[in-house]
């Protein structure tokens, strides 16, 4: 029984923990005439299948024996991180019939969904109505596989309108390309009329990205947390409240929020390492090493695996002075890089670890001659946020008679002044000073300094002297690095073009500072801020 023409051109993925059933799963799949078909029986090593090449059709089970991860987490996670083709039918295999098993599954806009058992007639109804939807969505797919984000979003608003087949995923995807133009207004006018008809928490969170996105940031988390009252298991808005938190310094809050999250989806990399990240922020010490050990246990070669999970642990096994343990993450630390070698980033942590080595083999001499060697780049343009908290978490840990106090105050001053933009930035890099005094009460001050600085120059602005605002916020822009005070003078700049003299070079030395030093920030406390929007539908790019 061919299901369609080109059906015999069709790669597929088995994923089932039993051997019996995998293997009817994949005779059914050939029967239907698909082309090539491969089994695996691990949730980890179908994560890597799929993130080496893309499959036309994907066969899941729901559960596995012996892991906490889910068919469900497992498609969750390839989704948010960009990893799963929009061409790709995926479908859920499974003997669980809840009623909210199956919301979980719409919510995931799942493509198809099976109860066990079942025939091999309804699968094949399932993949021709799956592979249907795929050519009729065809133009909007491959609009989004060519970057062509706008007329994508066209295409979705129009059959969005028209309520014409698929109109509901339409308005979902149509949204989420709003949001990504900074089209903010229209998305959440989307999301809202979704949430009045048909009450999705998708989009009743939607809303509240939406209101994140346009910066009212109040009104964001109130919406989220009316979600989580109504619908306390959905996992997606506790990342987006998380991360409302962490934009607004609440790292305590946004430790038990991501503890929810994870509590859920117990197989989730990412949550996990999130969770496990601002545990150690938190001084929560025996908590972040549970969560971060079983994240390098849960697949050091997934694209979804980040490194800081290993540089945390080397700290923490510094501190729990488990000798053992902490060379075992520096060895890690070392193949990343050989398999790296140009990453700056894997390359400082790998002199941060092999530093802390040094200090538990009582060389305090050598590790110290490392932190330093670490410390001269502070200035260099692509030395970030997340390379602070590393030079401050090991600084902090250096011998208090192998530095002087000045020596230690000067650096977290001049890492304070380039990077306090906002405090959640401050209380994160006092957090990775492990709060130490006077190191904390350094880096705070610095940020009074530059919020004194800005609103010094706004004062100007304000009284009509545009020029003497941006004159000044370039200076000190230009000695500090700070990337709020750059921002703001070609902020300045733009809002009052025509008045100010000498306005073109002004505006192009503000253009030339924040392309050395305004580069975006992609950790803050652990927690991703590059990729999709956290709660979001996954778009291309």
């Amino acid at each position: 029984m061919m299901i369609d023409r080109d059906i015999d051109r069709a790669h597929a993925l088995v994923i089932d923990g039993n051997p019996t059933s995998r293997s009817v799963m994949a005779a059914q799949l050939r029967d239907l005439g698909v082309g090539h078909v491969k089994q695996t029986s691990r949730v980890t090593e179908a994560r890597l299948a799929l993130e080496q090449r893309p499959y036309d059709i994907v066969l899941c089970d729901y559960h596995f024996e012996g892991t906490d991860m889910s068919g469900q987490d497992l498609l969750d996670e390839l989704r948010r991180e960009n990893l799963l083709p929009y061409s790709t039918v995926f479908i859920m295999v499974t003997g669980e019939a809840t009623y909210s098993k199956v919301v979980e599954a719409a919510e995931a806009a799942l493509d198809s969904y099976l109860l066990k058992p079942y025939t091999a007639q309804a699968l094949g109804e399932r993949l021709i109505e799956a592979r249907r939807r795929k050519r009729v969505l065809c133009d909007i797919f491959e609009a989004l596989e060519q970057g062509r984000h706008a007329e994508a979003a066209k295409l979705c608003l129009r059959r969005y309108h028209a309520r014409e087949s698929y109109w509901l995923f339409c308005a979902r995807l149509a949204s989420e390309l709003l949001l990504k133009l900074d089209r903010q207004a229209e998305a959440r006018q989307i999301y809202e009329t979704v949430a009045n008809e048909k009450n999705i928490p998708w989009a009743r969170l939607g809303v509240g990205r939406a209101q994140f996105a346009a910066g009212e940031v109040t009104p964001a988390r109130r919406t989220v947390e009316a979600l989580l009252r109504d619908s306390p298991e959905h996992a997606d808005g506790y990342d987006v409240l998380g991360r409302l938190q962490v934009d607004q310094g609440e790292f305590s809050n946004a430790l038990m929020t991501y503890r929810t999250a994870a509590q859920l989806t117990p197989g989730c990399m990412l949550r996990l390492q999130h969770c496990g990240t601002l545990a150690f922020y938190e001084g929560e010490r025996d908590e972040a090493i549970r969560m971060l050990d079983r994240v390098v246990a849960m697949g050091l070669k997934s694209k979804l695996f980040d490194a800081l999970t290993l540089m945390l642990l080397a700290l923490l096994r510094h501190d729990t002075a488990d000798t053992k343990a902490l060379g075992v993450a520096c060895d890690l630390i070392r193949k990343f890089l050989e398999r790296h070698p140009d990453s700056r980033r894997l390359q400082r942590m790998e002199v941060a670890s092999s530093a802390l080595r040094l200090l538990l083999a009582r060389k305090s001499d050598e590790a110290v001659a490392l932190a330093r060697s670490l410390a001269a780049g502070v200035d260099d343009d692509g030395f970030d946020v997340e390379a602070s908290n590393i030079l401050l978490a090991l600084w902090t840990r250096l011998p208090s008679d192998a530095v002087e106090p000045d020596e230690m105050e000067n650096l977290a001053r001049a890492i304070a002044m380039r990077f306090c933009v906002s405090k959640a930035v401050t209380e994160v890099l006092v957090a990775s000073a492990q709060r130490r005094e006077p190191v904390a009460s350094v880096i705070r001050g610095c940020h009074a300094t530059i919020t004194a600085i800005a609103e010094e120059a706004m004062a100007h602005s304000v009284r009509g002297r545009p020029g003497v605002a941006v004159a000044e916020l370039l200076r000190q822009g230009t000695d500090t690095r700070n990337a709020k005070l750059i921002e703001m003078a070609g902020l300045v700049a733009r809002r009052h073009a025509g008045a100010i003299e000498g306005q073109d070079a002004l505006l192009a030395e503000a253009a030339a500072l924040q392309r050395r030093y305004c580069q975006p920030i992609t950790h803050l406390a652990g927690v991703r801020r590059t990729g999709r929007s956290p709660g979001g539908l996954v778009v291309r790019t």
